[in-house]
């Protein structure tokens, strides 16, 4: 049975600030959601970052903050799912609790503009320039921390953000995954896990409809509703996510890649590419080389 998507942080209830190492060949690789406020910064490793309808890739430096109950999943890459692998994968996240503030969010002013973050339920942010760097040099003095100085280290993560501007860039579309039921966060995961085993391969729509336990049509509406994309718009954008990694690290050729993550025409894959990515795999190779 796959796992409930809802996913408890080890923390007691009257803890506002709960900081995590994980270490590990990859990092957890279920979609999954918490009700408390998450500030990852990835020190090793690499993968697809998914959540709502955004999907996009993760990387060492890279800096995400999640509003409370956004469904999602860091998948790392498939090399470091192999037995004998030495790769790692490494990221240090603080979780922020509002329910454990109680009273305090409404009652204290210097804590209103904490209300802000509210809203991003459902939401996921990439965090960059200045703004990053300065929360990666703070999080280094939280894994020594404790009691009022993390306490005070977490309210000025927060402070940051808030002030973040421009730095905060948002990636999905609000509403869409928000706080799923465990029937459907359950049947979503097993959807999200296939896609992204299989996603190279050819992938019928009976297939992932299977996987769901629904039928074609019922599929398509479920999909659909919560990642605002049909399944083949999602699949192709897995695709194109994983032909960048490739056309970044690798010297093939453009239709080498077009066939290794999946396409069989490579004109289809020119047009997908820039449809998706502004520019052509031949610009996108020269601007990120």
């Amino acid at each position: 049975m796959a796992k409930v998507i809802s996913f408890q942080i080890p923390k007691s209830q009257r803890e506002f600030a709960r900081y995590q190492e994980d270490r590990g060949a990859y990092f957890y690789d279920k979609l999954h959601q918490h009700p408390q406020l998450q500030l990852t910064v990835i020190l090793e490793g690499k993968g697809q970052f998914l959540s709502g309808d955004y999907v996009g890739r993760f990387q060492a430096g890279d800096v995400f903050f999640l509003g409370e109950n956004a469904p999602h999943v860091f998948r790392s890459d498939p090399e470091f799912f192999e037995k004998d692998t030495q790769l790692k994968s490494k990221g240090n996240t603080i979780y922020f609790d509002f329910q454990a503030l109680e009273n305090a969010l409404v009652e204290l002013d210097e804590l209103q503009s904490l209300k802000k973050f509210r809203g991003f339920e459902g939401l996921c942010f990439q965090i960059q320039g200045k703004t990053a760097a300065q929360i990666k040099e703070l999080f280094w003095l939280l894994g020594s921390s404790e009691g009022l100085q993390r306490f005070q280290l977490a309210f000025q993560l927060l402070a940051w953000v808030d002030q973040a501007g421009e730095d905060l860039v948002r990636l999905n579309e609000s509403g869409l995954m928000r706080g799923l039921s465990e029937k459907d966060g359950s049947r979503m995961d097993r959807v999200m896990q296939f896609l992204l085993e299989n996603r190279f391969k050819p992938i019928s729509l009976e297939d992932v409809a299977g996987k769901a336990n629904l039928s074609r049509e019922a599929f398509c509406r479920f999909f659909k509703l919560r990642t605002r994309k049909t399944f083949t718009a999602y699949l192709i954008q897995l695709r194109i996510s994983e032909a960048q990694k490739l056309l970044q690290e690798s010297d093939w050729p453009i239709s080498e890649i077009a066939y290794r993550v999946g396409f069989e025409n490579l004109a289809y894959f020119n047009r997908s590419f820039k449809k998706i990515c502004g520019v052509t795999p031949k610009e996108w190779r020269a601007i990120s080389s």
